[in-house]
């Protein structure tokens, strides 16, 4: 990716039990790939069920269109009221990203 770009940082903490929740992770995935501007995505979650996705965005403007997207919205929303205990965003500008791998 060439800098600058911006990275939505999703932190959250699951609650028991998936409750559709895979399904609607490969869908949002998937739907953020047709949206312009979407650079990529990476994503771990620990055993205690602690996760980090990390969406990589060309500008502000794409991460307000995907915010605003009427499924991703609807995910979202059934995100805080079922599979959630916590989670928090942040957006952030990369200026500079540095690379190694054997």
């Amino acid at each position: 990716m060439t800098t600058p770009y911006y990275a939505v940082i999703f932190t959250s903490r699951r609650t028991e039990g998936d409750h559709g929740y895979a399904e609607a992770a490969e869908r949002m995935v998937a739907l953020a790939r047709e949206q312009p501007g979407f650079l990529g995505v990476e994503s771990a979650r620990g055993e205690d069920g602690l996760g980090i996705t990390v969406s990589y965005w060309a500008s502000e403007a794409a991460i307000l269109a995907w915010k605003h997207h009427p499924e991703h919205s609807q995910i979202r929303e059934r995100g805080r009221s079922t599979w959630y205990a916590e989670c928090q965003t942040r957006v952030c500008r990369v200026e500079r990203d540095y690379r190694f791998h054997l």
